[in-house]
This record gives structure tokens, sequence and C-alpha cells, in this order.
């Protein structure tokens, strides 16, 4: 499969380097959810001025595209070597309050899906190189998806992005899926790591 080299400014986004097709699926997916979410809230996207609308399919395009990104092998290597960066990009993470304050709703729900999904990550992050990690990441991500339709005032647009920002930052991220680092009790990866 052919890759890519990405360049060392992308790194924290797709890992030093790509297969092509990769690249591809992360981008069409990301574009496609922002088309989906683009047609899904035309009525509050219609009131807004441009910028931020703009903004917002901006943030979407990103939450959607880290979400494919983050499982690939070059990405999660590229953090599994690096634990504070995970830790500071699992921190920085405040998409879902931008998306809700640039569309005018749902401000309420956002933050509360924000801050379960930062608390959750951090308590998965915790659990690296466990191999409990992965079970405990799929269990609060589980919990979090079942909360969004009881959310009040949350549309269904945002309630589906809201989704896709849980699983990249809780599960897609949170997670070491290549188990790349040693475990805690020394084992090295029995899915196939390369650390």
């Amino acid at each position: 499969m052919k890759t890519l080299r990405i360049h060392p400014h992308l790194h924290d986004v797709f890992g030093e380097e790509q297969p092509l097709v990769y690249l591809a699926a992360i981008l069409l997916f990301g574009v496609g959810v922002a088309v989906v979410f683009a047609m899904a809230a035309f009525p509050l996207l219609a009131e807004l001025a441009w910028w931020r609308t703009a903004l917002a399919l901006v943030l979407v395009l990103d939450i959607a595209a880290g979400c494919v990104a983050n499982f690939t092998p070059s990405t999660n290597d590229f953090y599994a070597a690096r634990p504070r960066n995970r830790r500071v990009f699992i921190a920085i993470h405040f998409h879902i309050i931008l998306v809700a304050l640039l569309v005018g709703t749902g401000i309420s729900a956002a933050v509360a899906v924000w801050a379960y999904t930062i608390v959750a990550a951090a308590l998965v992050n915790l659990l690296a190189g466990r191999s409990a990690q992965t079970f405990v990441g799929g269990l609060l991500l589980a919990i979090g998806l079942t909360g969004l339709p009881l959310l009040p005032g949350l549309p269904p647009a945002l309630m589906a992005v809201s989704g896709l920002f849980m699983l990249k930052v809780l599960f897609s991220f949170a997670v070491d899926h290549y188990r790349t680092v040693p475990s805690r009790d020394g084992d090295a990866s029995k899915n196939g790591g390369r650390g």
C-alpha cells in the first residue's frame, strides 16, 4: 500500500506517515459528515452569519475526520510514544462546545457532553499499557452514547456530532489500539504491536 510521509506540522493529526487510501478515507469521511450536518442543521445554519456557519462546519469536519485518523496505526503510534502529547490533546478538545455556541443551540447539553467525555478520556488514558483500557474505554463510550438522547435541547444534528466527539476523544484517541508501548506489567502487545 502506497504511503505518504506526513509534514511534521501535521504529525499530531496523522502521525508520521499514512497510506494514501487512509488519508482519502479520513478526508472523505470528514467532509461527508460536514455535508450531512449542514443538510440536517440547515434551518439553524441559514440564520447564522456565513463565518459562523463556516467555522462550525470546519469543526464538525475536524471531529469526524479525527474519529477515523485516531484509529490508524500511524496516529496511534505517534501518541503511544508521546504520552504527554496525548494528555494535552485530550485537555484541549472543547470543539463540541464551540459548535454549539456557533450554531446557538444545545449549549448546556454540549457542555455536559464535553465534561463527560474529557473526564472519561482522562480515566481511560490512565490505563495506558493495561489490557483493561479497551474494555473500559468501550464501556464509558457506550454509557455516554446511551445518555445522549436524554440530554434536553440537543438537536439531532448536534446529537450526531456529539456522539462522534465522544468516539473521537474517549475511544478512538484515548485508547492505545495497537499496544505499541509495553504494558505496565511488562508484557508486550498481544495484538501485533511494534514496540
